[in-house]
């Protein structure tokens, strides 16, 4: 018998098995992730991009705003940059800059990296979770997380990665389907270049069956169907991304929503266009400019840091064909903005039927 009341509810203090995803960019604002915490789930701050200024900031209105338990997302790993073909991407880039208006662009870049900061100040405003994408903690985070009664979720795509984590010592793993929105999880893109692509169906059981720890379902779930399939094989909660871009708390452009509203199961890729690193995203003419010119991006997170200059005029002019639009395969059910805590209780109430 399905229960929706799982362990891992009961480990992370939440009255669902729901998790907002924390997608870094700007979707993921206090008000989404305490609205989230607030019906029962677990809001996530999608924290990777953030100064440690603007995420202690963020992290003490997401306190103010609830007493419940959350989540901050951080990228695991820090590769340094790399712009040696600054001057052939720039080239392939020149069609944005002129739609976009950008007569000069920068001449040099730097990636900031945050990523010990970000963590110490998790711990010092005793954030409850923390998760991690592109691989996990290092031995020395994990064990201070450890000490402050920090649960730590990992992101896996492939069960190798899974039982990497698990000896890590995370507390649960979120098993990252194909159809998921947003960035391949993967930890390491020598054996998968465009990040490991097994399905969720395929996925969850496989995992399940490899590891000890509670397994999170993501990719292509936005209701109480995806909820019950990902608990009947095998996992205890699952991880919502692209429907809570939807949300009215959100802080995705208007435009964005617009596109994922209008969206189908058949309108995104896999991309490296935007950010260096595979991509799952709505294909708009910045995708179809950069690709036909057979350039490879630069590595990650430089091609990112490039890119942003692009995707900020694209914001500014409510240009949607230059931005990065992630999103999953199930965008069909999307239609509208919707209050978070709606998304939970349709989500649940939907499930609660099917059970």
């Amino acid at each position: 018998m399905i229960s929706l009341n799982t362990d891992i509810c009961r480990l992370l203090q939440i009255e669902f098995p729901i998790i907002q995803a924390g997608m870094a960019g700007g979707p993921t604002t206090p008000q989404l992730v305490a609205q989230v915490s607030e019906a029962g789930g677990l809001g996530t701050l999608g924290a990777a991009y953030l100064t440690p200024e603007k995420l202690r900031a963020e992290i003490l209105s997401i306190q103010q705003q609830t007493d419940k338990p959350f989540a901050v997302n951080l990228f695991a790993g820090h590769p340094q940059d790399d712009f040696s073909r600054l001057e052939e991407v720039q080239q392939a880039l020149r069609p944005a800059y002129t739609e976009l208006g950008i007569d000069h662009p920068a001449a040099s870049f730097d990636s900031p990296d945050f990523g010990e900061e970000q963590f110490r100040i998790c711990l010092e405003l005793a954030v409850p979770v923390i998760s991690t994408a592109f691989g996990c903690l290092s031995p020395e985070q994990t064990k201070a997380a450890k000490a402050q009664g920090v649960l730590v979720i990992t992101m896996a795509t492939t069960v190798a990665e899974a039982i990497e984590a698990q000896a890590a010592g995370v507390d649960a793993i979120v098993a990252q389907g194909s159809e998921a929105g947003g960035h391949r999880g993967s930890f390491s893109y020598e054996r998968h270049p465009m990040g490991a692509q097994v399905g969720l169906m395929a996925l969850v059981p496989q995992i399940v069956d490899a590891v000890s720890v509670p397994v999170i379902a993501a990719g292509g779930i936005v209701d109480g169907r995806g909820l019950v399939a990902s608990l009947a094989l095998g996992a205890q909660a699952v991880q919502v991304g692209t429907r809570f871009v939807g949300a009215q708390e959100s802080g995705a452009h208007a435009a964005y929503k617009q596109a994922i509203f209008n969206s189908d199961e058949e309108s995104t890729v896999i991309t490296k266009s935007f950010s260096g690193r595979p991509a799952r995203g709505i294909k708009n003419r910045f995708i179809e400019q950069f690709e036909s010119t057979g350039t490879n991006a630069l590595p990650f997170p430089s091609h990112n840091t490039v890119t942003k200059e692009i995707r900020g005029a694209a914001a500014k002019k409510g240009n949607p064909e230059f931005m990065s639009l992630w999103a999953g395969q199930s965008t069909r059910p999307l239609i509208r903005e919707e209050q978070a805590a709606d998304i939970v209780q349709s989500m649940m109430t939907q499930a609660q039927a099917l059970v």
